[in-house]
């Protein structure tokens, strides 16, 4: 039997078996400036104490009420939704490397795609990504690809979420391409089309339009497509896919729609379980699919007429493709998919815009009533979906502290990812809250903005 190191102990043991002076030596090829520190680990728990443990945080994570959003969001999610994805077909199938023995997940994933593309209103869809950052920045490497300048600027409005950002900037850091923000109007809380006049004579590769965006407000969608399609860019749409039900798919967006849209599938059966797993949707129009990262299920006929399901165009590393792979993606988020396609399955485009429309209404009514308090005020205005952001007359972070102690978690305070809006924050209603929650959060809130300090 294999020793098998347990406590810091079995460790040094370990170390002295094998003659290495410390755990530092087993990474001396690696230069310091690579390395990252040592986790301090604590002791490992028994089954019991594990199981007692995770109990414990997800008593934690189901408590209360929130009303965050800002990219999770909290739906209601049908029963039959997981317990047939928690079958062990699903709950266990890994990558349908062998078609023959592989094909309902095969189909499923086929099913999967077809909806986010009908959803998009795209021509096709791949087998997911990791989430919906890792989808943005492998839809802004596609779109350089397929441009007609792909030396040209890469422009990211400052209203595309903050980590989905951060995540292209790292994965064009090293690759010579110009990434550009575009700042957004403080009164509208949205990208001036206007503004994007400064870049009429410059390459511009691709420009990626949110909708809705971070603010939950909704970007001009048309007027910015249009314009990108006579700089000859890429359009890269970022989309909340549960506001498909209510708003124009990015492929319809200007007059000829978008070319690449992206997002995370979250909110389509997926939990807030402590931060995911989640999954990334990426779809595109028809001259760009041989540019699309990962793999895609294809449909197809045996000798006698049959239908069958295969993964084709895989053109990731592993794969024949290699040195001329488009993407090193490599695992998907299968059995989110999985969930997402059961979740569509059952609401159908009727429920999917019933679930939409009730996020809205909830969302204006939390935002009258919140904004009624004295010292809370809308901070832009305009259309918006599920979400929007309200200005405190004090400081933000001990107003939702205290709310958290009370049970509410209240919203994203905005002045982690904007330091200009320290006093704002950004506040989400889905259709699971009712009226009392609402009329709840806003005397909550009311209260503790009252409530004397010291």
């Amino acid at each position: 039997m294999p020793f098998i190191p347990h406590t810091s102990a079995d460790i040094d043991q370990m170390l002295a078996a094998i003659g290495a002076a410390g755990i530092n030596t087993l990474f001396e090829e690696i230069p310091l400036e690579l390395r990252a520190p040592v986790l301090n680990l604590p002791e490992p728990l028994g089954e019991m104490a594990i199981g007692r443990l995770m109990r414990e945080r997800a008593d934690g994570d189901g408590s209360g009420l929130c009303f965050i959003g800002a990219g999770a969001y909290e739906h209601h999610i049908p029963a039959a939704v997981w317990e047939i994805a928690g079958r062990g077909e699903f709950l266990t199938a890994y990558t349908p490397y062998q078609a023959e023995a592989s094909q309902g997940t095969l189909r499923l994933l086929y099913e999967f795609q077809t909806m986010m593309a009908n959803l998009t209103a795209m021509d096709a869809g791949n087998a997911s990504l990791y989430d919906g950052a890792s989808g943005l920045g492998e839809a802004v490497l596609m779109a350089v690809r397929a441009s007609a300048n792909p030396g040209g600027k890469i422009l990211i409005p400052a209203t595309v979420h903050p980590h989905y950002r951060a995540v292209v900037h790292t994965m064009t850091r090293d690759l010579d391409l110009d990434v550009v923000e575009i700042p957004f109007d403080p009164l509208a809380g949205r990208i001036d089309p206007h503004t994007l006049v400064g870049y009429q004579n410059t390459p511009v590769a691709a420009l990626v339009i949110p909708q809705p965006n971070f603010f939950g407000m909704l970007e001009e969608v048309d007027a910015l497509t249009d314009w990108a399609k006579g700089q000859g860019a890429t359009v890269v749409g970022v989309v909340n896919p549960i506001s498909l039900g209510l708003l124009k798919p990015p492929g319809l967006w200007g007059q000829t729609g978008a070319d690449i849209a992206c997002g995370d599938g979250q909110p389509l059966g997926i939990p807030l379980s402590s931060g995911g797993p989640y999954f990334g949707f990426l779809c595109c129009k028809h001259p760009l699919l041989r540019q699309m990262p990962g793999r895609i299920v294809g449909r197809t006929e045996d000798g006698q007429g049959r239908s069958g399901f295969i993964l084709t165009l895989q053109a990731r590393e592993q794969h024949i493709r290699r040195a001329k792979a488009t993407s090193n993606i490599c695992t998907n988020q299968g059995l989110m998919t999985v969930a997402a396609s059961i979740y569509l399955s059952l609401l159908g485009p009727a429920g999917l815009a019933n679930v939409a429309a009730t996020c809205h209404a909830r969302a204006r009514s939390l935002l009258e009533l919140l904004t009624a308090i004295p010292g809370v005020t809308r901070l832009f205005s305009g259309p918006f979906f599920h979400e929007g952001v309200v200005r405190f007359a004090k400081p933000t972070a001990p107003v939702l502290a205290q709310l958290a102690r009370l049970g509410i978690q209240g919203g994203y305070r905005l002045g982690r990812a904007f330091p200009q809006l320290d006093k704002a924050i950004l506040v989400c209603a889905t259709e699971t809250r009712t009226d009392v929650d609402l009329q709840l959060y806003a005397d909550t809130l009311s209260w503790v903005l009252n409530v004397k300090e010291g």
